[in-house]
């Protein structure tokens, strides 16, 4: 073995093991700065973090823990740790795992000091005591949760086109806000315990940093908060940064947008943290809105990993030919993450076969895995009645683009300032990458208004053999790109429910299982 193809299979393990970030690794990947991001999340303030998955939320996290100086200190959760728990059971959860891990670098971070074990020990002690007293509050709130969810479920599969939008909206967003509504009534009781001990906790905490000689500052870093049900995400986080204010600790939310509730108002009461004013937002993501940096941001990713194996730059870029790492940027959704698992593949197939470059066609053929690998993950994010939904929107945006032959399409912005399940919609498929975002305030050449223009993903269409004289694909690499997106198809709502009640019933089935032609 050469000593290059040494380094290429170095490099294809060094990507393997970095596509799922773990915290204290000792060969840790930098995250590859483009906007002084890093700067903005080492300072003391409460944040969150906004982007699509596989857009290094985690990786930004952690690499910022390691830049801080030894006065600051971070305490790192991953939701999906608490994944369908019920609140307030999550919330007590949550905070018994931050002081857990206070308690463990306790004697490294604030010394060895009696009375930091005191209120360690204390503030554990109350919390286990609340926990065990929601267990009959976490069942019922369990039971509506389950009928309701069943109940939206029930209604998917027999939507008709007269009631298109009711069960969109029941399932994206009105019956989100219903649901909260209910919750907040059924948990007030322990909400208003927890509220009454807050004080006191916050006291403890004071005099937790007032004793350490150290530590000044800890950062709570909350991965993933998505995760949580997003009925429970506004009082979650309302108990946190209440928690956080006027003491040494700070919250970083990383989460998706679109799948994220932090802020509501339920009867003139507000719950939760405002954007801007208890927080500043961080937006991570690269869109094709941008083609040109999303695409730079990536190489830079992929020479970092060349450089951690001894490959130089111009190693990494001789690894395509043609537009071949464009395509490949393209068919990732401009998330590197999901562009990295994609390179892997399609590195191998080529290689299989004989290659030694990746071309735009290869990518192309290979970019089914990842529409696969997203529906997965859909699968696994949503539950009940948004899942079936989610699915068939999919469902819906691919017909469209398959029947007027093209991968892109544009939206009135009117229609989705007008129609909010239907931009919630649209909001849900752009977190899971299906569709992708290409452009805002744009012109249509036979249509007035200004338009959102968007793709479908490259695995949606990745079926087909030959695109010539078939399929009209905008490469949004090209220059001309935008000029050509303001004669894309429009999508409209007849369109929208037209196609949303004719879906079919098995829907994973219909989505999946694609005939070659």
């Amino acid at each position: 073995m050469s000593s290059n193809d040494k380094k290429l299979t170095a490099l294809r393990q060094k990507i393997t093991e970095s596509l799922r970030i773990q915290r204290d690794s000792s060969e840790a990947v930098p995250y590859i700065d483009a906007a002084n991001i890093l700067a903005d999340v080492c300072a003391r303030q409460n944040h969150a973090i906004f982007a699509r998955r596989g857009c290094d939320k985690t990786l930004l996290l952690h690499h910022s823990g390691r830049l801080l100086d030894k006065s600051i200190r971070t305490v790192y959760l991953n939701c999906e740790d608490f994944k369908r728990h019920s609140f307030p059971n999550v919330l007590i959860e949550i905070l018994d795992a931050l002081f857990r891990e206070l308690e463990r670098h306790l004697t490294g971070w604030f010394g060895k000091k009696k009375r930091s074990r005191e209120l360690i020990k204390q503030i554990r002690a109350e919390l286990l005591k609340l926990k065990s007293s929601a267990d009959s509050l976490e069942e019922s709130v369990r039971n509506i949760t389950s009928a309701e969810q069943s109940t939206s479920a029930e209604a998917a599969l027999g939507v008709t086109i007269n009631d298109v939008s009711a069960k969109i909206g029941d399932s994206i967003g009105a019956k989100s806000k219903t649901e909260t509504e209910r919750s907040f009534k059924v948990r007030s009781d322990k909400l208003r315990e927890l509220d009454m001990w807050l004080p006191r906790l916050k006291e403890q905490v004071r005099e937790f940093f007032e004793v350490s000689n150290s530590v000044k500052a800890v950062f709570l870093q909350i991965d993933d908060f998505y995760h949580l049900k997003k009925t429970d995400q506004p009082f979650v986080i309302d108990y946190i940064h209440r928690l956080c204010k006027d003491v040494p600790l700070y919250f970083k939310i990383a989460t998706l947008r679109h799948a994220s509730s932090l802020y509501i108002d339920r009867d003139g009461q507000p719950f939760g943290a405002q954007e801007r004013h208890d927080y500043q937002p961080i937006n991570i993501d690269y869109t094709f809105a941008d083609f040109v940096r999303t695409r730079d941001q990536n190489r830079r990713i992929f020479h970092e990993f060349g450089k951690l194996v001894g490959l130089r730059s111009d190693d990494i870029d001789g690894l395509f030919k043609g537009e071949g790492f464009d395509r490949l940027v393209m068919a990732g959704g401009g998330v590197p993450r999901d562009t990295l698992s994609l390179f892997l593949e399609v590195l191998s197939s080529v290689q299989s076969n004989g290659g030694d470059k990746i071309g735009k066609d290869d990518v192309r053929v290979m970019s089914r895995s990842n529409f696969e690998r997203r529906i997965e993950e859909l699968k696994h994010d949503s539950e009940g009645g948004e899942q079936d939904v989610l699915m068939r929107g999919i469902h819906v945006f691919r017909t469209f683009c398959l029947s007027k032959k093209s991968n892109a399409f544009v939206i009135a912005e009117q229609a989705l300032q007008q129609r909010d399940e239907f931009r919630d919609l649209v909001n849900r498929l752009l977190d899971y990458r299906i569709i992708h975002n290409a452009g805002a305030a744009i012109t249509h050449k036979s249509k007035t208004g200004t338009y959102q223009a968007f793709s479908i993903d490259i695995g949606c269409y990745a079926n087909f053999r030959k695109l010539d004289g078939r399929f009209v694909e905008i490469d949004l690499s090209e220059k001309d790109a935008k000029e050509r997106l303001r004669s894309a198809p429009v999508f409209d709502s007849s369109d929208f429910e037209t196609l949303f009640g004719s879906t079919p019933k098995d829907i994973e089935l219909a989505l999946m299982n694609e005939v070659v032609t």
